[in-house]
């Protein structure tokens, strides 16, 4: 079987190939910084798009996040926090890995993810399948967190490509309609079985 050079199946981590946060990691974090589970939930994610965009440092991030609960940001909190929180996205779907890899055999297969710089080296160091890809592009690194168009442009460069050689698979309906403005095909992930038949169907007959 050969693998057809004019396609790429491009997709996203987590919700998709990984799995989404840990459970209990937020209410973890929030006990250690002692505060109420929706006040750290508000200020974690208040303070993330520029983390994960590449134009705040975890230091600056942690900071951000300890100083809209009113807490100290010593340098130890900030690390004990970092490393739970990246602790809580390093859990993958083997099974998803497994179709991915095998999926390389018939296609060009790339990654797009909003990740932050330090969550993404330690998911690379962790996961040696991701440097057999044709492509990994993580929003920390590339500076560019979907659904900005500039993180569909970039892999549609890196990969000299055109945008209607992609089909994005993403379990957020609006990245994969922000895909498809750029003029990608798009697929909607709710499982491995649907996202077969779809890739099936996109891809030319074996």
């Amino acid at each position: 079987m050969s693998t057809d050079r004019s396609r790429i199946v491009l997709f996203d981590l987590f919700g998709v190939i990984a799995r989404h946060q840990r459970p209990g990691a937020l209410e973890k974090m929030a006990a250690r910084c002692h505060t109420s589970p929706d006040a750290f939930t508000t200020a974690y994610w208040t303070h993330r798009q520029p983390y994960d965009a590449g134009r705040h440092t975890a230091s600056a991030y942690w900071t951000d996040v300890l100083q809209a609960l009113s807490r100290p940001t010593d340098a130890d909190t900030i690390e004990e926090l970092r490393l739970t929180d990246i602790d809580s996205w390093s859990r993958v779907d083997e099974r998803m890995v497994a179709y991915v890899r095998n999926l390389g055999d018939r296609a060009r297969v790339a990654l797009l993810s909003n990740i932050p710089a330090d969550h993404a080296d330690a998911f690379l160091a962790a996961h040696s399948w991701l440097h057999d890809l044709d492509l990994v592009a993580f929003s920390g690194k590339i500076r560019a967190a979907k659904p900005d168009p500039a993180a569909f442009q970039h892999c549609v460069t890196a990969l000299h490509a055109a945008p209607a050689d992609f089909l994005f698979v993403d379990d957020r309906e609006e990245n994969v309609r922000a895909a498809q403005a750029v003029g990608m095909n798009g697929h909607v992930f709710e499982g491995q079985d649907d996202l077969a038949a779809a890739i099936d169907a996109w891809l030319p007959a074996r």
